[in-house]
């Protein structure tokens, strides 16, 4: 029997295997920090893509979280700001740095989620609490605590993310398409939470620069252990003009894409 090419096709049985063992798989639980903040009004507008608009309270959420994913240990972090979208309330992530290629890929390709490959660290010593989210050797995001007493389980909950999905034109201008707004509707469930007294840190990078959404008022901190399930919508499309000027949100290198091929170049 010849040797089967791995890179040739799968039969359409060995597809419907993959799908029904994705259904079946158990709940997924996390343990995580979540920090809430107030910052600048006008920071939180200026990196808002139309069409979404900002919110009355200028909120931002950070998370740090850790989570034993098929058999191996993945650390996910996020980032991301209050906004709105057709009257309808949510977050807008600017960064989420994952700890491995499988988390990254998946989210950034079918939800246009804004994951990069980073440093997520989560550590806990009896009630000291550090937690900390780093790219190219910065650790851009710190919280400091202490675990300080048990919170009441909220009832599972909803919350509504917005991302844009697109891809950089062939030709180094643009997009090829038009790019598309998806609403993804996680539904989260918390069988333990605890409040955090402590502090989020904020340093400069250039590559994640969040220190521009500086902590105005505190708005809390609590460590928690979660199972989230999402599912996305594309629900409009997007003028390329509208979102371009918005493209460094997703690169460290924003030239590879607002560049066009030089004069005489077949790129």
């Amino acid at each position: 029997m010849a040797p089967r090419i791995r890179y040739g096709p799968r039969s359409d049985a060995e597809i419907k295997a993959a799908r029904e063992a994705a259904a079946r798989l158990p709940d997924i639980w996390s343990t995580g920090v979540t920090a809430l903040w107030e910052t600048d009004p006008d920071a939180v507008a200026a990196v808002l893509p139309p069409p979404l608009a900002p919110p009355a309270r200028p909120l931002v959420r950070a998370s740090v979280s850790t989570v034993a994913l098929r058999g191996y240990p993945l650390g996910a972090g996020s980032v991301a700001v209050a906004a709105r979208h057709e009257g309808r309330a949510g977050w807008y992530p600017l960064v989420m740095p994952m700890t491995h290629e499988r988390a990254l890929t998946g989210g950034r390709e079918v939800f246009g989620e804004p994951k990069k490959l980073g440093e997520v660290v989560l550590e806990r010593e009896g009630a000291a609490l550090r937690a900390r989210l780093s790219r190219h050797g910065i650790d851009f995001l710190a919280v400091h605590g202490t675990v300080s007493g048990p919170l009441p389980l909220p009832p599972e909950s909803e919350r509504l993310d917005f991302y844009f999905k697109f891809l950089p034109g062939v030709d180094g201008t643009g997009f090829d398409g038009d790019p598309v707004l998806v609403h993804c509707t996680r539904t989260e469930r918390v069988r333990r939470l605890e409040e955090v007294t402590g502090e989020v840190v904020l340093r400069e990078s250039a590559y994640d620069p969040v220190a521009d959404l500086p902590v105005l008022r505190p708005a809390g901190i609590t460590l928690g252990e979660r199972a989230t399930t999402q599912h996305g919508r594309v629900v409009a499309r997007v003028a390329a003009e509208d979102l371009l000027p918005y493209i460094h949100q997703r690169y460290d290198d924003a030239h590879q894409i607002l560049d066009g091929p030089p004069e005489g170049s077949t790129r």
